[in-house]
């Protein structure tokens, strides 16, 4: 369960690299290193400023949460009083880090770790493990998966007012939380439902709202934009097959496959939604590319050359959106107004906009 997820977050840092670089920044490449005695680290989450987290595997063969910072190199988060740890999320300015630690009785517990207050063991719901996934923007809620009394396996949203809340489930004995929304009001994950199948879910003002699928048994959402209102996933169609999907507050469940079929090469098949980015523009994720013959990553932008807004409507709105922002330097993400990711918003990508102009309309 958590290595998955970890191997995900790895694949996460490096599309947020290649987004970088795409953008019109210079390109370089920093390796990390190991902590000190270690002979292998990975890389699970990044914040917004390039703080980077995750695990190095010491040769005691244990695992070490780690935080890096340009300036200061790889530290040793520490354990719960145990001998491992991982850190598998970072706040956008990298000052909270979260994961799981052992404690001394040899059982893993979610952690929030701060500089001023080092590692925090967040508890479970009153069975012996939990792991944390998640954090929001501002680090102040945290999201995972913890043991109750029962032994069963529950998501849960931990806040330092409230501590750790059981979000329920659809009906059946299980959930896992694996995204949060940027301010931590909106939750999204899997649970069992009365008939025993996993369904994707989203939870917000203590209500959990079943996903659905595309047709089959089973679906499971990992990851939530900024606002809560995207969410994406993988769901099995009425053939049994995995299909990555988009569900928005419409309240449909979109085959990634089908919206964007003209982007795939005959017998390609994206699989697997396993991020978004914080505007909802960036998909990444795991799925089949036909030309290699290979099961690959994908990173999926899904607005049309033109679209600055997002809205999928090519018009005076986003031409607008040009004029006013002509001359400024393009930052990436930040700067859709400039299209043709060149580093600068000028009549480049005016023209873009006006070749553009009504498509989607």
């Amino acid at each position: 369960m958590c290595y998955t997820q970890n191997r995900f977050n790895a694949l996460l840092s490096a599309c947020v690299l290649s987004l970088i670089a795409t953008a019109g920044w210079s390109q370089s490449l920093t390796w990390l290193g190991v902590l000190s005695g270690g002979d292998i680290s990975y890389a699970y989450a990044v914040s917004a400023d390039g703080v980077v987290v995750g695990g190095s595997y010491d040769t005691a063969g244990q695992w070490r949460a780690f935080r890096w910072t340009a300036s200061g190199g790889m530290q040793y988060l520490g354990t719960l009083g145990g001998d491992g740890s991982e850190a598998s999320g970072v706040s956008a300015d990298g000052a909270v880090v979260v994961g799981w630690a052992e404690n001394a009785d040899g059982q893993w517990r979610a952690f929030r770790w701060t500089a001023s207050d080092g590692m925090e063991d967040l508890g479970t719901l009153d069975g012996d493990r939990s792991f944390a996934y998640a954090v929001s923007a501002d680090g102040a809620v945290v999201v995972g998966v913890a043991e109750n009394a029962d032994g069963q396996w529950r998501a849960f949203r931990w806040t330092a007012s409230d501590g750790m809340e059981d979000l329920g489930t659809l009906g059946g004995d299980g959930s896992e939380a694996w995204g949060v929304s940027a301010d931590g009001a909106v939750v999204v994950g899997v649970a069992e439902n009365a008939a025993g199948d996993w369904h994707a879910f989203r939870w917000e003002n203590g209500v959990m709202q079943d996903l659905g699928t595309l047709g089959g048994g089973y679906s499971h959402a990992f990851g939530v934009s900024a606002d809560g209102s995207v969410v994406v996933g993988w769901a099995e169609n009425a053939a049994g097959d995995w299909h990555a999907f988009r569900w928005t507050a419409s309240g449909v469940m979109e085959d990634l496959n089908t919206t964007y079929a003209s982007l795939l090469t005959d017998g390609s098949r994206l699989g697997e939604a396993r991020a978004i980015s914080p505007d909802g523009r960036y998909i990444v994720g795991y799925g089949r590319n036909a030309t290699t013959g290979r099961g690959e990553a994908f990173l999926l932008d899904t607005w049309r050359v033109g679209d600055t807004n997002g809205d999928g409507c090519v018009d005076d709105a986003d031409l607008l959106a040009v004029l006013f922002a002509f001359g400024s330097a393009g930052t990436g993400d930040a700067r859709h107004e400039d299209i043709n990711k060149d580093g600068i918003v000028d009549d480049a990508d005016l023209l873009e906009v006006l070749s553009h102009f009504g498509s989607g309309c």
